[in-house]
């Protein structure tokens, strides 16, 4: 049996200003692929005022836009965390970029509402470029940092949300006239071909000499027991269903983007995707399940359920309540304007910066299983808070609540990647991507909700789920000793994770 240890025993916190270690380097250039990726996911975001205006859009179909936003997200999150463990991260990351830029150039410059919305559909792929970073840095890092460079890596590249909404009104501004909006979103879209160019150059898949693990079979998430299977078959069912909820909003009970009867088209066709998902994940697996499942190709789907379920809560709550916290500020509190309430609502998403990396590095220093039990509760109490605060809050005390929740909301986010990649290396892609998209499904159940309910009760429905989190979370197990790859001329290496 050869061995090829990937990590490290020793313990070491990370110098993200040591630029003479290959893994510092690998880590801010795969951060800024992902900030990128980010920005043009939301550059439309801070310039809707000026997008509504130039092709005289109703409100409905701006509403329409949002939606749109964020359907593609979830499917392809699936398809590019299998690519990324098939043919690698240096070659997926530059693809997604260049990709992505070509789609923002088309946004930026479509003449109609039918291109604009149709590009914006096709750029919700972008938003699948997380998942590719997480295998890239998962195998740069050892278990012992492998938490806080997942962290930073999330929590900086998930900034650039932000970053647009701050910088791209001013580059409109600068260009100036009725098409400025085009010229600073289709900015973006040169930058990010320009940088899938540098990826493409410096960035690698492992460092020398360690071997990069694929997995034996493409096309589903193998996986070793039959119980596994049906898990992984139920699990597919809510993006599905996720998906459905995104057509019924955007039919005439939503937004009227197209007619019921189209609503019905999209439904059957999820229901054959879903189908055809099921077959394919039975034709990969069950022939090696027949034959039974060697102890080294082995590991614990509970643990990909689990983290699914507790990205549903974070990552799902966080994309909602970001996309609500401005209205619900100015609704609530008396006096102030609409810009004060954004300024005021900002701080949820600005708390990425930092608290991602906190998750991950609690979860690297005090173990994985007690700091998603801490984070998680404490995002549970923090939704509730935010249950109870009304128009007579004082409203530096309603901010400081806020950003107190979306401390554990991102470090919880931050804790459950600083465990997917050590669970199975060759799969990380795949357990990323369902994590992930399990964070966009999170997103259209709660904002689904929001339509229903109250602003109160949006945020107690967001705690109790937190709570059936926590719940699963006490079933999780630290990972501990090694786990096991066979390299592509049979031989087993062991991989340390604990």
């Amino acid at each position: 049996m050869a061995g090829s240890a990937l990590a490290t025993p020793s313990g070491g916190g990370l110098n993200l200003f040591n630029f003479a270690e290959q893994k510092i380097k690998m880590l801010h250039l795969t951060w800024f692929a992902f900030f990128l990726t980010f920005v043009i996911w939301f550059a439309h975001a801070p310039l809707l005022i000026h997008i509504k205006e130039a092709l005289a859009l109703t409100d409905a179909q701006i509403k329409a836009l949002l939606i749109l936003n964020v359907a593609m997200t979830i499917p392809a999150r699936i398809v590019v965390g299998m690519l990324v463990d098939r043919y690698g991260p240096r070659i997926m990351y530059s693809l997604l970029l260049f990709i992505s830029a070509l789609l923002c150039i088309g946004f930026a410059f479509s003449q109609t509402y039918d291109a604009l919305a149709l590009f914006r559909f096709l750029l919700g792929f972008v938003g699948a470029g997380f998942v590719v970073g997480i295998r890239l840095v998962g195998e740069w890092f050892p278990h012992h940092q492998v938490g806080t460079a997942e962290g930073i890596y999330g929590g900086w590249g998930n900034f650039g949300s932000a970053a647009a909404a701050m910088t791209l009104p001013l580059l409109a501004l600068s260009f100036g006239g009725p098409d400025g909006w085009r010229y600073a979103i289709g900015t973006v879209g040169v930058i990010s071909a320009v940088y899938a160019l540098v990826f493409y150059k410096y960035a690698r898949n492992t460092p020398k000499g360690s071997m990069y693990f694929k997995p034996k079979k493409t096309g589903a998430m193998v996986v070793s027991s039959w119980g596994a299977m049906w898990g992984l078959i139920l699990m597919n069912i809510p993006m599905h269903l996720a998906l459905g909820m995104l057509a019924w909003r955007l039919s005439p009970a939503g937004v009227e983007l197209f007619s019921t009867n189209m609503m019905y088209v999209l439904w059957g066709v999820l229901l054959l995707l879903f189908i055809v998902q099921t077959q394919q994940t039975w034709r990969v697996n069950v022939e090696h399940l027949r034959a039974g499942v060697p102890e080294a190709d082995k590991y614990s789907f509970k643990q990909v359920g689990i983290l699914n379920i507790a990205y549903f809560a974070t990552f799902g709550s966080e994309l909602a309540v970001v996309s609500m916290l401005p209205l619900y500020f100015l609704e609530t509190f008396e006096g102030i304007s609409a810009v004060k309430a954004g300024l005021l609502a900002s701080g949820f998403a600005f708390m990425n910066l930092v608290s991602r990396p906190m998750g991950g590095w609690f979860s690297d220093k005090f173990g994985r299983r007690k700091s998603m039990l801490i984070l998680i509760g404490g995002l549970a109490a923090g939704y509730f808070l935010m249950g109870l605060m009304d128009s007579h809050w004082w409203i530096p005390l309603a901010v400081l609540a806020t950003m107190a929740c979306s401390f554990f909301v991102q470090a919880g986010e931050g804790a459950v990647f600083a465990i997917v990649p050590l669970i199975k290396r060759s799969m990380t892609g795949q357990i990323a991507g369902m994590a992930g998209a399990y964070g966009n499904v999170g997103a259209v159940v709660y904002l689904t909700v929001l339509s229903y309910v109250s602003y109160s009760m949006f945020f107690y429905v967001i705690a109790a789920s937190a709570l059936v989190g926590l719940v699963a979370v006490m079933f999780l197990d630290d990972p501990k000793g090694h786990i096991t790859e066979v390299g592509e001329d049979g031989t087993v290496h062991r991989i340390n994770v604990g």
